[in-house]
């Protein structure tokens, strides 16, 4: 029995071979030729990037080219693209040693996850059951964007923490998980949420957590000498930051109906962005001795006003309700960042490099919540008939729904879920001594071999004058 126990120790236990030499190029070359398998199999071109446009257009009395959707729907996809690939890469560089980890494995998991997503969400959304081809088009790489940002938001929980090969991993399960929650949530429950506080980033928070629950690193304070920001990275995440600020209105708005859907949805964003700056920076200042800021939320609790209004944004919530919600959703996550982190780590063993649980989760439950409000609450007198069917699409089998129903199915669609496989040690992940930084897995410049002694001033874990 003893014997047992000692062979169970030593392969749950923290010695670690982070040597990915193998393990990385053969996930990389297996998953990516079952990719180009899967799509040769299943992929094609919908009728508005087919060579049979001409002919489509004909027959749907289509008098211009510039009537085809990617005209429409090609700006906003290249906001979004930038978003994940540029504002949520660089807004993980804040670590001081862990920039390359923070942009590149982002890079990463955001290249497997949209092929898999165009994969995942065409079986369970636009599968012709004739030809058992999905078709796919502008409007499908949105999507597949915005199926990858659950991913990317979840890698954040767990920064510096997991190799490689985990990320990819994670960025599997988390598409796959994604596509059925948002199968439940969108068409069985055909709730409403262009810009994702529910699908998103409710779940790309929370299974982000419940990973990083799994993976518990008792002795991470081993890795503390890393675990903070410097002047140079701060500064690198704030890019990311105003990135996504920028182009937020745009992510919440790429795929709602056009005209004046659109254009509320992006108005309602924009507002709500702006009226969370300030009580970001209201709270915390009020935080600091003297009334100094912290970047650390300045660079995160000023966007969760765009989180927040991701369900809600395209219903008449009215611009006064917008700046209403930036307000009360700033303070939240700033207040979770100086007192809920600190708390999850403590006693509920949550180590959240990143927060997203005060950034993407707690304002995309919230989110969630202020959509069923708004839709329960929607009249005839404020859409006007037509105006109400075209906002919560009541056509065919959900002809009969009405406003207060619709509300309570808005409630109802708040809900995620996880499991442990990627506890098992043949990942290659850092020891606990080795997190947040490069070295283990890139070949740094010669000049960043050694780690200078730097001011820890920022950390986004513990307080700065408390004891890990």
């Amino acid at each position: 029995m003893g014997n047992c126990c000692d062979r169970a120790a030593s392969f749950f236990g923290p010695q670690k071979n982070t040597n990915v030499r193998v393990g990385l190029p053969a996930v990389c070359f297996v998953w990516q030729i079952a990719m180009v398998v899967l799509f040769g199999v299943f992929i094609r071109y919908d009728e508005e990037s087919d060579t049979h446009w001409v002919e489509f257009r004909r027959e749907n009395n289509i008098t211009s080219d510039i009537e085809n959707d990617f005209y429409f729907r090609y700006p906003s996809f290249q906001d979004v693209h930038v978003m994940i690939f540029v504002g949520f890469g660089f807004l993980m560089t804040f670590l001081k040693r862990y920039s390359y980890g923070g942009v590149g494995f982002n890079f990463l998991i955001a290249a497997f996850g949209l092929q898999w997503a165009l994969l995942m969400q065409g079986w369970f959304h636009s599968l012709n059951p004739e030809t058992g081809k999905i078709t796919i088009g502008v409007e499908s790489l949105i999507n597949a964007d915005f199926c990858c940002a659950g991913s990317l938001i979840a890698f954040g929980a767990l920064l510096g923490k997991v190799s490689p090969v985990q990320t990819l991993v994670v960025a599997l399960f988390g598409v796959t998980l994604f596509a059925v929650e948002e199968y439940i949530i969108l068409d069985l429950l055909h709730c409403r949420d262009a810009g994702g506080s529910m699908v998103i980033h409710c779940f790309g928070g929370y299974y982000g957590l419940a990973i990083s629950w799994v993976l518990y690193r008792p002795n991470l304070h081993l890795s503390k000498r890393f675990h903070g920001a410097v002047y140079h990275s701060d500064l690198f995440a704030m890019i990311g930051t105003l990135y996504l600020w920028m182009y937020w209105p745009s992510f919440n708005s790429a795929i709602t109906d056009h005209g004046d859907g659109q254009h509320r949805t992006a108005i309602n964003t924009y507002l709500a962005l702006a009226s969370s700056v300030l009580t970001t920076v209201a709270i915390s200042s009020m935080s600091k001795k003297g009334g100094k800021l912290d970047m650390v939320h300045i660079q995160n609790a000023t966007l969760a006003g765009g989180v927040a209004m991701g369900t809600a944004a395209e219903f008449m919530i009215q611009p006064y309700g917008a700046l209403i919600v930036g307000f009360c959703v700033g303070i939240i996550s700033t207040f979770g960042y100086l007192f809920v982190t600190p708390f999850l780590e403590k006693y509920l063993k949550l180590q959240d490099t990143c927060g997203v649980h005060n950034l993407h989760a707690v304002p995309g439950m919230l989110g969630g919540f202020i959509g069923a409000i708004t839709a329960a609450a929607a009249t005839e007198a404020v859409y006007g008939a037509e105006g109400l069917r075209n906002t919560f699409d009541f056509e065919g089998e959900f002809e009969n729904r009405t406003p207060g129903t619709q509300g309570g199915f808005q409630a109802a669609g708040t809900c995620v879920n996880i499991w442990f496989i990627l506890r098992f040690p043949i990942w290659a992940d850092p020891g606990d001594d080795n997190c947040f930084d490069d070295e283990v897995y890139w070949e740094l410049p010669e000049d960043e071999e050694i780690v200078p002694p730097v001011l820890e001033y920022n950390n986004h874990m513990i307080h700065k004058h408390q004891e890990m």
